[in-house]
């Protein structure tokens, strides 16, 4: 198994660091790390095995530590597919809506209903498409996917359990 760290580094478990508050518990929870990873599957990892050895993990959590966010850029953006993207999301909205009113209309009425309300979710989705990139004046002419990243993961327990956390970690 490989982790960046098999001991506490970010955080000495001697000083604890408060953690987030649930419904259940005051804003006062402290936790330490356990161990960090380079990626999240080893946390996750980590975390299953836990549970598979009847800790409570119900006392861990999984922390992203140097967050960013990446933004892959997957194309140019014009107009004319601003409104083709418009359209198809109208499209997929007018199915939607086609078939919850189609459910209450009386015989093969539904199918009228259904291309109906795609045609005219596509129609207003195309334009509103279109006029929120027209809108842009240019200043935004491509498509991409954004996505949050992290450096490396840090599985943090709250600090009773610190120690049985540990134990049963050094077998893992």
């Amino acid at each position: 198994m490989s982790h960046v760290s098999s001991h506490p580094s970010a955080t000495d478990p001697a000083v604890p660091t408060p953690g987030p508050s649930t419904p259940d518990q005051p804003e006062t929870r402290t936790s330490a790390v356990l161990r960090e990873f380079a990626d999240y599957t080893q946390a996750q990892r980590l975390v299953d095995s836990l549970s598979d050895d009847k800790f409570p993990v119900e006392h861990l959590r999984i922390v992203g530590l140097g967050i960013r966010t990446e933004e892959q850029v997957t194309g140019r953006m014009t107009k004319g597919k601003a409104a083709l993207a418009g359209a198809g999301g109208g499209a997929w909205f007018g199915v939607l809506f086609g078939v919850l009113i189609g459910l209450f209309a009386p015989g093969a009425i539904w199918l009228t209903v259904i291309l109906g309300s795609v045609a005219f979710a596509a129609f207003w989705g195309a334009a509103f498409g279109f006029v929120a990139h027209w809108a842009t004046r240019g200043k935004r002419d491509f498509a991409s996917i954004q996505t949050l990243k992290a450096d490396r993961y840090a599985v943090m327990v709250d600090a009773q359990y610190y120690t049985e956390a540990r134990t049963l970690a050094e077998k893992i």
